[in-house]
């Protein structure tokens, strides 16, 4: 059996380990590596394996963790059936976590044997973005009494709530964009998006200052409140050093080390912005979902018991 404190350790790992293969991922593309092993799933037509080369093993070496990040999600689906009490709403998000890392190992795969066309490598970027989301909301829902939690904003301020994640996702949307058509595609041969760099990096640019202008109003609307307001600025100091750090990269060539940090900051602003989202407006298991809700005091108990998170 697996108590709910355990399970959300279970969630966590997976998370993180979610989050690491977005950064060795990175690190595949921006070394050059991209075609290291140019076929897939083994390394080549006669090998599983490559041969001892740098570009080989740092391909290779992101395939190995992909299986381990496969196994993390697993555990999760595991840890939620033998999870006391049974909830249905967290085996479904854990499935999908299993669903999409499946999904990221074929699309890994076919952009390799499509040479790392960038419509297919942002596309992988974006799917473990996706995943995040998932993740994070599983952790969310799993918490102990989370059906039962009432959101701390309502009305418009939750519309609003939620419309910073869909701003965080075009300015990501955007970003890929800018990634596909510059430098660093992870092999010389790689094609390139024939459009203007310049003009994709406005258009980021310009999502991102919606997305600050999304941040900003939403905490005056939350002080006017009379809401606690910090997990917001952080949120919007966070913004702010990613945006800096993108005109800087843009205006010193792209160097793989800036775009990196970029990508490190890109996950941050992205996991900061549900996590606010999430505290203000949490998920909510149907009644009918929750073990719990079954017994006259269970609820209750539950929500005595849980874990509060604010922003």
């Amino acid at each position: 059996m697996v108590s709910p404190a355990r399970y959300r350790r279970i969630v966590l790992a997976a998370s993180a380990l979610l989050v690491l293969i977005i950064f060795t991922g990175a690190a595949v593309r921006l070394t050059e590596s991209g075609l290291g092993c140019e076929d897939w799933p083994t390394c080549s037509e006669s090998q599983l394996a490559p041969e001892w080369s740098f570009h080989g093993w740092i391909e290779f070496g992101n395939r190995l963790l992909s299986g381990v990040v496969a196994i993390g999600t697993l555990a999760t689906v595991i840890g939620a059936r033998r999870r006391v009490p049974h909830r249905k709403d967290l085996l479904r998000w854990s499935w999908l976590l299993v669903i999409g890392v499946a999904a990221q190992v074929v699309l890994g795969g076919v952009t390799v044997l499509l040479d790392l066309h960038p419509l297919l490598v942002s596309n992988h970027f974006l799917l473990s973005i996706v995943l995040l989301y998932f993740a994070m909301m599983l952790w969310f829902a799993s918490q102990d009494g989370a059906s039962e939690t009432q959101p701390d904003v309502s009305g418009s301020l939750a519309r609003h709530s939620r419309g910073l994640p869909i701003f965080a996702s075009v300015l990501l949307v955007t970003g890929t964009v800018v990634t596909g058509t510059g430098p660093n595609s992870g092999d010389f041969r790689a094609d390139r998006f024939n459009l203007d760099l310049s003009w994709v990096a406005r258009i980021h640019g310009a999502t991102a200052w919606l997305f600050v202008a999304a941040l900003v109003t939403y905490a005056i609307r939350r002080q006017r409140a009379g809401l606690p307001i910090d997990a917001i600025t952080k949120v919007i100091a966070l913004a702010l050093a990613q945006g800096a750090l993108g005109y800087w990269q843009y205006l010193t060539g792209v160097p793989p080390l800036l775009v990196m940090l970029h990508v490190i900051g890109s996950v941050a602003v992205w996991s900061a912005t549900l996590y606010v989202h999430l505290t203000d407006v949490p998920p909510r298991a149907l009644p009918d979902q929750t073990a719990a809700a079954a017994s006259p005091t269970g609820g209750r108990a539950a929500v005595s018991g849980s874990e509060s998170v604010h922003a």
